[in-house]
């Protein structure tokens, strides 16, 4: 049986989610694909330090290493920043090696040349997890895109803001008490400045916009509001009316071509699809042409969320190559 040699660039929460479900999973994908796979390398900043058991020899902090490892043909890409992240998939592809990435920072601002290249050498790119988590979004937008055309899509693309709304809402908290369990159950960072600034939901939605329309408006003409201004007496109003707060990255293109974007937070009533949207979920609404609108909704992170629709990337892209789907 042939065997297929990947690498992991990074190693935090998603890079041991994407090991951990890639030896869980290896005799069902063996079976399904008809190969076996094997992690042939793991690049971290300190090999001093084993994260999983069982993994040192295969840790090492020199992407050069990686890249001349004989017969590496996927690399999973789990880094947080644009750089080096960008430079190592570059690489990567210009060693014909597939590429499948959960980085939003650096796709937002790259993904069209890394596709571009792909492209030109003959691989594929994967990029679910860039956007919501494990909800399938990219997948199910290729798919509609072969038919439809998508006018408007408007997101609850950060599962931390959502979290703090839901909180404000449902409990009666004022922002700060929200925020600070959100820290304390491991949905926000100590700085949470691009959660809920709305950052994090802008570098998705440019992803979207990229994939809906070729293209992204100027990023900076778009509109970028955070939660934070949010108080607990504006959302106690709102519910009094039947409305909720709900935290809301939007994209459009206009009648006369023209790609419009904003981030920022939204007043919905019961008859909106993202209402019932709570807690740290994340929603996608598409607006298409044939099917109408469509929502799709599920968690937005977490070790096993994010890295199953890596996997799951990479069974599609194996699967591409051997001429048949597979499901995971």
């Amino acid at each position: 049986m042939a065997t297929i040699k990947a690498a992991i660039l990074g190693f935090g929460t998603v890079g041991q989610g994407i090991y951990h479900i890639l030896n869980e999973k290896r005799e069902e994908l063996k079976n399904k694909l008809g190969l076996e796979l094997e992690v042939a390398k793991i690049l971290v900043t300190d090999t001093s330090r084993e994260r999983v058991p069982g993994t040192q020899h295969l840790m090492t902090d020199n992407m050069a290493e990686i890249l001349e490892e004989d017969g590496l043909q996927v690399v999973f890409e789990a880094i947080v920043n644009e750089e080096p992240a960008y430079t190592y998939l570059k690489q990567a592809i210009e060693n014909k090696c597939h590429v499948i990435t959960a980085n939003k920072v650096m796709f937002a601002k790259h993904g069209l040349k890394l596709q571009a290249l792909a492209k030109e050498y003959g691989v594929f790119v994967g990029y679910e997890a860039t956007t919501a988590g494990g909800v399938p979004v990219i997948k199910t937008m290729k798919n509609i895109l072969l038919v439809n055309d998508v006018s408007r899509i408007q997101g609850i693309l950060n599962g931390t803001s959502n979290y703090i709304l839901t909180k404000m809402r449902a409990e009666g908290w004022a922002f700060e008490d929200a925020l600070k369990e959100a820290q304390r159950l491991g949905y926000a960072e100590a700085d949470p400045y691009n959660d809920v600034s709305g950052q994090d939901a802008f570098k998705k939605i440019m992803i979207l916009s990229a994939l809906a329309f070729g293209e992204q408006p100027d990023w900076d003409d778009v509109e970028v509001i955070g939660i934070d201004r949010i108080s607990a007496e504006q959302v106690k109003l709102a519910t009094e009316k039947g409305m909720r707060y709900r935290h809301v990255a939007e994209v459009e293109k206009r009648e006369d071509g023209t790609i419009f974007a904003k981030v920022g937070p939204m007043l919905v009533d019961a008859e909106h699809p993202l209402y019932p949207v709570d807690d740290v979920n994340n929603a996608v609404a598409l607006e298409t042409n044939y099917i109408g609108t469509l929502s799709l909704v599920g968690p937005g992170a977490g070790m096993y969320p994010t890295a199953s629709v890596m996997v799951e990337d990479y069974a599609e892209i194996i699967g591409k190559r051997a001429g048949f789907v597979v499901r995971i």
